[in-house]
């Protein structure tokens, strides 16, 4: 029997497999899965995503939010966890959070054969910008004069 909301099945959602990020980053974190359970639901003040990340993918760019909490449940698989204290592995059931304005950048990295699964959960503050501190990284990500989200090489120009 089809559950009704409140409640939901995440394999219900249909998985968003694509990426803001610009090349050559775009293909370092893809094919990845995300489903948007938080949209699903109708939540406006968090976002969550279960998100499958395949072997050998990044979640992202080592980065760091301005005015975002974000948070990572490991459900399934291991994943190794970035920061600028070096390298830890997370194995399902563990977390790590990441306080708005740290400028300790993060980064998920399937190094493992199998696909992991976490959840993702932030708030969702439409004045957040990201930095991306590695020095290889040229990404800036804001909302451009449209409020819409957009990358930007560090000097300011577009991609």
């Amino acid at each position: 029997m089809p559950l009704e909301r409140p409640a939901l099945d995440p394999e219900t959602i249909s998985p968003r497999n694509t990426s803001g990020y610009p090349e050559p980053y775009r293909s370092r974190v893809l094919p990845r899965e995300k489903r948007a359970l938080g949209d699903a639901l109708g939540l406006t003040k968090i976002g969550v995503n279960l998100t499958t990340l395949m072997p050998g993918k990044d979640s992202s760019m080592r980065h760091y939010h301005t005015r975002e909490d974000e948070m990572v449940f490991v459900l399934e698989g291991e994943v190794v966890l970035r920061t600028d204290a070096g390298e830890q592995v997370l194995t399902a059931g563990m977390c790590a959070g990441f306080p708005a304005g740290s400028t300790d950048g993060h980064q998920l990295v399937n190094r493992s054969e199998h696909p992991a699964r976490y959840l993702e959960i932030s708030n969702r503050d439409p004045e957040d910008t990201a930095a991306y501190p590695d020095g290889e990284i040229d990404l800036v990500y804001g909302r451009g004069p449209d409020g819409k989200p957009r990358f930007t090489r560090k000097d300011g120009t577009p991609y």
